[in-house]
């Protein structure tokens, strides 16, 4: 099957060159067409429109910022692509975004899947991101082989909107481990430990997280390159946010950690990395979380 990648951002590039190395006959285009032409310096095929990529492709994947970005996007490839064809969305989108636009698609014939993604840049760069799936099984079982050669695990978590749930339930909690690691942090610095050691003692304890193992690093490099904005940090906690009002659970953690981001980004902008939001605390403190032998990425 051949394969069509809109959005080779920061994510986008990573998922679209496993598909590269897994062999699979791959197109790609990008508002930037640096980016594209990266990829076709190692063996994709660069379309110069979106209209001219649906007219080559079977199916098509998205990586894109928001769900409007999303949308405009459809409204070009959809006229283009073969009755059968799948739009197959790596980003994040709310739920009632998700069921909107695979009507848009299933009204020009074309079969929708979620397939969106957790774990991070430095996972989905070694082809090892998990993806959460959400759409008709047919159509899951069908694109099989570049789920896997995308990410190390899949789960296929039922029809179509519920990967969107699953996700921002991992992201929400991912946000809310980002802010305690920090205050974590600054506890056994403030207390007079050695952060690597403690870094370390956490790691392999009962308070471990997987943001701690991972994210915690760039913290203590002073880079906090994760990949990940403000921006859509808060895309996600408000897509929670709404989910918490719809089945009437109280989101009380959540709540706080939403208001926290937006002190984020009021202070360092909504470009800034979301580790950065440990930095609230280092400012108001006046007090670095820094120590030896942490990578500035993650590889």
């Amino acid at each position: 099957m051949r394969y069509g990648y809109v959005g080779i951002g920061n994510l986008g590039s990573q998922l679209a060159m496993s598909l590269i190395h897994a062999g699979f006959d791959l197109t790609v285009y990008d508002r930037d067409p640096a980016a594209a032409a990266r990829l076709g310096e190692v063996g994709a095929t660069v379309a110069p429109s979106l209209a001219a990529l649906a007219e080559e492709v079977d199916h098509i994947f998205t990586c894109l910022p928001t769900p409007q970005a999303s949308e405009v996007v459809l409204a070009q490839v959809l006229p283009g692509l073969r009755p059968g064809a799948t739009w197959i969305e790596n980003s994040t989108l709310g739920r009632d975004d998700v069921l909107r636009l695979a009507h848009l698609a299933d009204d020009q014939g074309v079969g929708m899947l979620e397939a969106m993604v957790t774990g991070g840049l430095h996972r989905a760069s070694r082809g090892e991101i998990t993806l959460l799936v959400g759409g008709p099984e047919a159509i899951y079982q069908m694109h099989q082989p570049a789920l896997k050669a995308m990410g190390r695990q899949h789960f296929h978590m039922g029809p179509l909107g519920s990967a969107a749930l699953m996700k921002v339930i991992t992201n929400m909690l991912a946000f809310a481990h980002l802010v305690l690691d920090g205050e974590a942090m600054m506890l056994a610095k403030r207390g007079g430990l050695d952060l690597r050691t403690a870094w370390e003692a956490i790691s392999a304890s009962s308070g471990s997280s997987f943001v701690h193992e991972t994210e915690g690093q760039l913290i203590l490099n002073g880079s906090y390159q994760i990949g990940f904005t403000m921006d859509l940090a808060l895309k996600d906690l408000d897509f929670a946010m709404r989910f918490g009002r719809e089945f009437g659970v109280p989101l009380d953690l959540a709540s706080q950690v939403n208001q926290t981001f937006l002190k984020g980004r009021a202070a360092y902008g909504g470009k800034a990395q979301s580790t950065q939001i440990v930095k609230l605390l280092e400012d108001l403190l006046q007090t670095e979380l820094r120590a030896e032998g942490f990578p500035a990425r993650l590889g």
